[in-house]
């Protein structure tokens, strides 16, 4: 049963990395930068319907093949981006793309969190606040769920993973000890005498 459930797990893991073309199809939001409106703390749990990001919305993401399927703008209006802070980079950052330029022939799309005053980051000197090669976009959100992604940011913490380790214990245990029962459960009925069953009576 584990290693059915580990198999359904990693295909639908990679069968979202495949369908969605790109290596990272769903994240948890771990800050509040996306958050509106401005200067405002993340309301989080209170606002599950609103048309931005908030703390521990599970997100969905699109890979983007062509940069003419991103649509730049102001809050609500532009597409959510998730990119690398810096080329080569694991860090992964989601703003919104509200703009677009092109300097020395490459594609630069401006950033910003909703929640933030300005564009940014990433600051490379010499490019303007905010500005991310198209190289560098994971994908664009096409989804939020609300809530779930503190789940996957709490199994990130050292309670969380032991938290999962102790659910893994018990679940074995548990089918451990239900399988020993229904094994001797069937050694007893197999060792078990069977009953004298009369002969029926011849009936003239």
């Amino acid at each position: 049963m584990i290693a059915i459930i580990v198999i359904v797990v990693l295909g639908f893991w990679y069968g979202l990395r495949f369908g969605l073309n790109t290596d990272y199809p769903v994240l948890a939001v771990a800050s509040g930068s996306m958050s509106l409106p401005q200067g405002v703390p993340d309301p989080g749990w209170a606002s599950p319907f609103s048309r931005t990001l908030h703390t521990g919305d599970l997100i969905v993401v699109q890979g983007v093949s062509n940069a003419s399927d991103i649509h730049p703008g102001p809050p609500p209006v532009g597409d959510i981006l998730v990119f690398h802070l810096s080329p080569g980079s694991g860090e992964l950052i989601v703003h919104r793309a509200i703009g677009e330029t092109t300097i020395d022939g490459t594609l630069y799309f401006i950033t910003q969190g909703d929640a933030n005053s300005g564009p940014g980051p990433p600051d490379t000197p010499g490019l303007p606040a905010g500005a991310v090669p198209f190289s560098d976009v994971v994908g664009k959100v096409v989804m939020r769920v609300p809530w779930l992604g503190y789940i996957a940011l709490d199994i990130r913490t050292p309670d969380g993973i032991l938290v999962v380790i102790i659910v893994i214990i018990v679940f074995i245990a548990v089918e451990t000890v239900v399988s020993e029962l229904e094994e001797k459960r069937t050694h007893k009925n197999q060792n078990k005498p069977a009953e004298n069953v009369p002969e029926p009576e011849n009936i003239p």
